[in-house]
């Protein structure tokens, strides 16, 4: 029987992926409706909208422009070229092409968006999309199934970010009429809908391809007005938008260059709104401003991956678990986050709606030499090649780690990328390290999305080269629990699996604030910190 939704508590495709999370994980970008979020009375950190300006009152006024800082300004507006997450694109695109559904922040249930309806059966394994009358894409095409199924069929051939989790579980997408899709898979997934408001639900008119270069073309609110390549997009309020017109004339999105001038940029007028990534002392003073926003904590924030590979010092679990229990996560903090962040060798961060009190390893030097010890007693050196980048904040954090594990018995060398694109070719096609830093960055919207990323044998993105059995086992009952207790639990023996493994030294969650000014209402978070600005509006236009 179907439901409707409940609520509830190929290989160098992947690398842009990749290396949006590297560049996230690798450094501060910066010098230095739903339940409330920040910092709580007892000093703890929850997850939600921050500032009294996040609860939308008044009517909404027509006419205006939205301006956002791009955290990182994409390069492409094609979802099989740039990554749909909201460090990278994501927001971007989504006004362009919208997507079937989103998430809401407050209830993790999925919420129908293009599409008019989303249904399920009673194991999760089938799902039917209804589709709304009378849509059309912006070159006046009409939106039915037939051309979602095409849009994600090109996602998927693609290869792009989670278009090999769409492969693995889905066996297929049907269209039995017009208005109808129908997504059949071979296991239980609950949180499947994810994926309809990540990349593959930003549905591509087939019109894009035609005439060799990609043209947007898209259902969503806004079309193409000017694309200025790392200067500005400027998006055009659709008039025959299904909702209809949006109420702001124009939304434009420009690079920014740093926490510190995003954020002064949004006091100053410059900007309306800006996406300001693991800077905890500029996202400190932005929550304490009182600034109107959506604060998120993502576990697997700062890593430390461990290259695996055949011949690499990390394929002795001896050396994983010497650099595992060698480095504290609160000297990172202090040495990078001055001390701002949050330290913890745990999956799932405290503010998460998954945690379930699982434990990382403790930072305990005297065992990490014993390990060490071992492993050079069957012949190894000690020698430790740290690959890192260039800005102030991944030195900082490799000279802190360099100085931890040294002091056990290491010998840590640091290479210096030449650049983020440097050290992804050097860690996703030519696994060219012995350590670096980086992120996968949990989402709370779907759990195993990001775990399977980093710990999956056959994950496009496990730099590592990590592969264990069980641990896939394991990945499979987060994928397939229907039950939130379940999938707690299963969360947690992956925990307890990585702890005795060593995937990678897990250092802290990261900090990421979506920021706007006080004359900005009716935004909508999405997956992975997406925005919809369909019903976005702004005061004093």
């Amino acid at each position: 029987m179907k439901r409707p939704w409940i609520r509830s508590g190929v290989r160098l495709a992947a690398v842009g992926a990749a290396a949006a999370l590297l560049a996230a994980g690798c450094a501060s970008n910066g010098d230095s409706g739903s339940p409330s979020g920040g910092a709580t009375s007892d000093g703890a950190t929850t997850i939600g909208f921050v500032g009294a300006g996040a609860a939308d009152s008044g009517d909404p006024v027509d006419g205006g422009t939205l301006t956002f800082g791009s955290y990182s300004f994409p390069s492409s507006l094609d979802p099989t070229k740039t990554l749909a997450a909201g460090s990278n694109g994501g927001t971007e695109m989504a006004a362009i092409y919208d997507t079937l559904v989103r998430t809401d922040p407050g209830s993790g249930d999925f919420i129908p968006q293009l599409a008019e309806k989303i249904e399920h059966n009673d194991d999760y394994t089938e799902f039917t999309l209804t589709l709304r009358d009378g849509v059309t894409f912006s070159d006046n095409s009409p939106l039915d199934s037939a051309a979602v199924k095409w849009s994600i069929d090109r996602y998927v051939e693609a290869g792009r970010d989670v278009a090999q989790v769409w492969s693995d579980i889905v066996t297929s997408t049907g269209t039995p009429d017009a208005h109808t899709v129908k997504i059949t898979l071979n296991r239980p997934w609950k949180q499947f809908p994810v994926l309809l408001a990540m990349g593959p639900g930003m549905i591509v008119g087939q019109g894009s391809d035609a005439g060799g270069d990609f043209t947007p073309i898209g259902a969503g609110p806004y079309t193409l007005g000017q694309f200025a390549p790392s200067e500005k997009i400027v998006l055009n309020a659709r008039e025959d938008y299904f909702a209809g017109k949006p109420h702001l004339d124009t939304v434009t999105f420009v690079p920014t260059s740093g926490a510190q001038q995003q954020l002064e940029s949004l006091q100053s007028g410059q900007l309306s709104m800006t996406y300001i990534n693991r800077d905890s002392q500029v996202i400190n003073q932005a929550v304490d401003a009182g600034l109107p926003g959506y604060l998120d904590i993502q576990g697997l924030g700062s890593l430390g991956f461990i290259n695996q590979h055949e011949g690499r010092p990390g394929a002795d679990v001896r050396v994983r678990r010497a650099i595992a229990y060698g480095v504290d996560p609160e000297v990172l903090n202090q040495r990078v986050e001055n001390g701002l962040g949050i330290a913890d060798s745990a999956i799932v961060p405290e503010s998460s709606r998954w945690y379930d009190g699982a434990k990382g390893v403790p930072f305990d030097p005297t065992q990490a030499k014993k390990f060490l010890d071992e492993a050079k007693a069957d012949g190894y050196d000690g020698t430790l090649h740290y690959l890192s980048g260039n800005d102030p904040s991944a030195r900082a954090a490799a000279l802190a780690v360099q100085a931890q594990l040294n002091a056990i018995g290491f010998n840590v060398q640091i290479d210096y990328a030449n650049s983020v694109n440097d050290l992804v070719r050097k860690m996703f096609v030519d696994h060219d390290f012995d350590m670096a830093r980086s992120a996968l960055q949990f989402m709370d919207d779907a759990p195993y999305l990001r775990l399977y990323a980093g710990l999956g044998s056959d994950a496009n993105n496990n730099a590592s080269g990590y592969s264990d059995r069980k641990m896939d086992e394991l990945l499979t009952a987060v994928q397939t629990a229907t039950d939130d207790n379940a999938k707690k639990a299963a969360i947690d023996e992956v925990q307890a699996q990585a702890n005795e493994t060593i995937p990678y030294a897990i250092w802290g969650p990261a900090k990421v604030l979506t920021i706007w000014n006080d004359d900005v209402h009716g935004v909508k978070r999405s997956a992975d910190n997406i925005f919809l600005l369909d019903s976005a509006w702004v005061t004093g236009s």
